[in-house]
This record gives C-alpha cells, structure tokens and sequence, in this order.
C-alpha cells in the first residue's frame, strides 16, 4: 500500500512539468482498457472527450485520462498521451486501425508567475507525451504534475492522491487540487477534510479547538485569479458503465468535504471514474454504496495531501506552502 490511486490494480501514473512556465501533466494509464465515467459539477469545466463517456455512447473503456494545467492550452496534453499509446498499439480497434480513447480535463493556471509566452506551439502536447512515458507505481505529490502550477484561496494547491480498501476491493483517487476556495479551515492549518485522515498523511493535527469564529466565512481567491479541480477515483472492482457513473457522483462530495467553497460558477469541478474490473461484486447495491463512500472519503483525503506536500512556486509575489506557513508541525 502506497496511499495512492496506484494501489488499485491495472492503473499508472506520470508526472512531467516544466517550472519555467509553472505548468504541468499528469498521465494516468490503465494496464488495460477500464470502463470510465464522468461528473462535471463547476461552472466552468475544461474537458476533451467527456460525450463519449456519456451512458448511451458506444465506446465504454478508456486507455488513459489526462490532467493537465494550462486552461483550454492544456487539453493538447491528452493528444500527446495518444501518441504514446498509439506508439504500443493501444486503442479502440476500427478495422485495421487503433485509437488511443483519452479523455482528459484542465485547470486554469496561467496567472501563476510562469513564463507563458510559448508562441505559436504551447508545450503540452509534449508534456503529456513524457507524462505517459514516465507512468509508474510511484508518483510525486505537491507541486509536480498538474499540480505543479496549483493555487488555492491563501495557500499553493497540487497534486494528491490516496487509497483504502473497501471490503475486496481497492478504492484510490487523483486530484490536481486548483480551487477558487480553501482547503483549510479559517485563517488556521486545519484541513476540512481532517474527519477523513489516515495515519497523519496530512499532519494529524484533526480539527481546531475551539472550532474558529470565522471558521464558515467566504474565503477565495481574486476572481480574476483561475481555478478548477480536476480529480479521477479508480477502483478494481467489475462495474458496468451505469455504476461507474453513480461512483463517479458519489466521489464529488470528497471535493465538498475538502474545500470551501466548491462547485462554484468560476470552478470546473470534474470527476473521472474508472473501473478496472479485477474482482467482480458480491451485492451491486451495497458493494457500489461502499465504493462510492471509499471513494468520497478518499478523494477528500486526497485534496489534503496536495496541499499539504505542495511546495511554494519560485516567483516574485508566489502564495506560500502549507509548510512555509504553518510548519511540520503534527
């Protein structure tokens, strides 16, 4: 158990980025074809493929999705995880020919301090690439990755992940944690998903007491500033398309129990869910309702982490860490 979403079966992941520009991919490779689904809540989503995971759509598996920064920019990052499929063989078969299936989704990080000026050929058909190339077992958190260029409202976002079990199954999820709101509680180092943490993975510091005055106060970034989570939850378990849906709309309350606000009309708040269908159900009601709940628990697990094993980006005027702000105290 690495308290990664490659702890389920069948799944990799790459990171590749360049702190040049403060942008980055992440790559996230099934072994072999999962049934996927997705969940769109925010307003303002940035997605490549996400029609064809629709329930009545004819292609039900997908070879890999891609999370990148670089708001619209950044979708090339799927084309380039393509290619590197397509260099294996992988894809959906259409006659002689094969089609890498690789949908993907983006955050807005284009104000962070990096150089963007990349003219006429923005760099994430190439990062993507090298994300698909490097994907492995172990993986960075924090500031790498689609995480790489990450903020939140007061602290520098990133990329976290983490697993558990759920009965015979593996549950894990994925997150590039880029909200317009908080990940902590008021102006303290409490996370709002403490409720949800294993074995100190975010500092085992639980919630504050007193709980604060100003706790449940708006607190987010200048509008103007870019935002967007975008998360995918993986499990072992054999689901049909229709299931994997339900647990991808199950897993978006990990978001609403990690940051505050969330959903909101300058979000794109995008869920993935994949099944790599390595041990079958015994109860399809009540095995997805415990999948679902790992899944949720998980992903606010994993909004935590982000921010918690995030490093402050090497600009003039960079929001700082959750480390350079409150420590490594427990």
């Amino acid at each position: 158990m690495r308290n990664l979403i490659t702890d389920v079966g069948g799944v990799l992941v790459g990171n590749t980025q360049d702190i040049k520009i403060a942008s980055g991919t992440t790559a996230v490779i099934f072994e072999e074809p999962a049934i996927a689904a997705v969940d769109v809540r925010g307003g303002a989503p940035g997605t490549r493929e996400t029609d064809l995971l629709a329930l009545e759509r004819t292609v039900e598996r997908v070879d890999a999705i891609a999370l990148s920064g670089g708001s619209a920019f950044g979708l090339e990052a799927a084309a380039g995880v393509a290619a590197s499929l397509a260099e294996r063989g992988r894809g959906f078969a259409v006659g002689a020919v094969r089609v890498p299936i690789v949908p993907g989704a983006i955050l807005f990080d284009l104000l962070n301090g990096g150089d963007k000026q990349w003219g006429r050929y923005p760099p994430y058909r190439e990062l993507g690439f090298a994300a698909a190339e490097a994907a492995a077992g172990s993986f960075a958190l924090g500031a790498a990755g689609a995480g790489l260029g990450a903020t939140t409202a007061g602290l520098k976002g990133g990329l976290g992940s983490a697993s558990a079990r759920s009965g015979r199954h593996m549950v894990g999820a994925l997150v590039a944690v880029n909200s317009l709101g908080s990940v902590t509680i008021g102006e303290g180092p409490h996370f709002w998903a403490a409720p949800f943490e294993q074995a100190g993975e975010f500092g085992g510091l639980g919630l504050p007491q007193p709980w604060p005055a100003e706790a449940l106060a708006l607190r987010h970034k200048a509008l103007q500033a870019g935002n967007t989570t975008i998360a995918l939850v993986a499990t072992d378990a054999v689901l049909t398309k229709a299931q994997t849906k339900h647990f991808a709309v199950m897993a978006q309350d990990g978001l609403a129990r990690a940051v505050h606000p969330i959903h909101t009309p300058l979000d794109g708040d995008t869920v993935f869910a994949a099944a790599t269908g390595r041990v079958p159900l015994d109860d399809p009601i009540n095995d997805l309702i415990s999948l679902g709940t790992a899944a949720a628990h998980a992903l606010a697990r994993a909004c935590a982490r982000a921010v918690y094993e995030a490093s402050a980006l090497p600009f003039p005027g960079a929001l700082p860490s959750w480390k350079d702000r409150f420590g490594r105290a427990r």
